[in-house]
């Protein structure tokens, strides 16, 4: 019996910030005549497309600038909750939480043979009716907040024919570089060879806050804070320096600032 004709296509959401990271996974999803592609979006605007669509499995990135993926699960109530793959760039230590809470994951970067496996156990998930439930996301967010305790304080950093090395409450605020990162320590700038969003998981997050897809400061040297029209506003630092705060952080920003202080 051709079990693809027999039942209906399971209706598919992909949330990811990059597209790139999108159209890979959109691309393998379409040679799978089970599935079905709803929509896919970045993860400050999932909330609403998942409640518009009603998916019943969706591929999540953990680490989106505006909207984590464990925030946005966070915000759903369970009865909303689809099946859950996990994309993210975690570590083997934290990975062993997946596991243990029986949701699945792709380890970027993934090929293709795991992305069919996942996809297989996702789908077996939906015909079972198993989504992620609210107690397992629960004690998911505690073993991988326990991970992220263990925050760097400093950073070894090549320049040229030596190393320097950074103390983490030096750093004024790091700036995304592709692949890479800037660590803007007063007058100087050291490359690092990390992601943005894999150093964010390192640093304090009440100490270090990221206020746009490029850059993170640290907001003992924030000292102005200013509206623009639009609803934009500008975060200005003790040096003068002035970074763009994306609209959907503002609050979330004021209010960390509101503790600091």
């Amino acid at each position: 019996m051709n079990t693809s004709a027999a039942s209906p296509a399971i209706d598919t959401l992909i949330i990811d910030d990059e597209p790139l990271a999108r159209q890979i996974v959109r691309d393998l999803l379409a040679t799978d005549p089970e599935v079905r592609l709803v929509g896919e979006c970045t993860g400050s605007e999932a909330q609403a497309l998942i409640r518009q669509t009603r998916p019943a499995l969706i591929f999540l990135d953990i680490q989106m600038p505006e909207v984590s993926g464990f925030e946005l699960l966070a915000s759903l109530h369970p009865s909303e909750l689809p099946v859950v793959v996990f994309v993210t760039a975690y570590d083997q230590y934290a990975l062993r939480a997946f596991t243990v809470h029986a949701a699945d994951y792709l380890l970027k970067p993934f090929d293709d043979v795991r992305f069919a496996a996942a996809l297989a156990h996702a789908k077996q998930q939906v015909r079972a009716k198993q989504p992620l439930q609210a107690a397992d996301l629960a004690a998911l967010l505690v073993e991988i907040s326990a991970k992220n305790e263990r925050r760097k304080d400093r950073f070894l950093v090549r320049n040229g024919d030596h190393a320097v090395l950074i103390r983490v409450c030096d750093i004024d605020w790091i700036e995304a570089a592709d692949y890479y990162a800037q660590l803007h320590v007063g007058s100087a700038s050291y490359l690092i060879r990390e992601p943005l969003s894999d150093l964010e998981r390192q640093l304090d997050p009440a100490q270090f806050f990221r206020i746009h897809r490029s850059a993170i400061v640290n907001v003992d040297r924030v000292v102005e804070l200013h509206g623009q029209a639009q609803g934009n506003s500008i975060v200005m630092l003790r040096d003068g320096q002035r970074l763009p705060l994306s609209r959907p952080r503002r609050d979330e920003f004021e209010r960390l600032l509101g503790r600091v202080r």
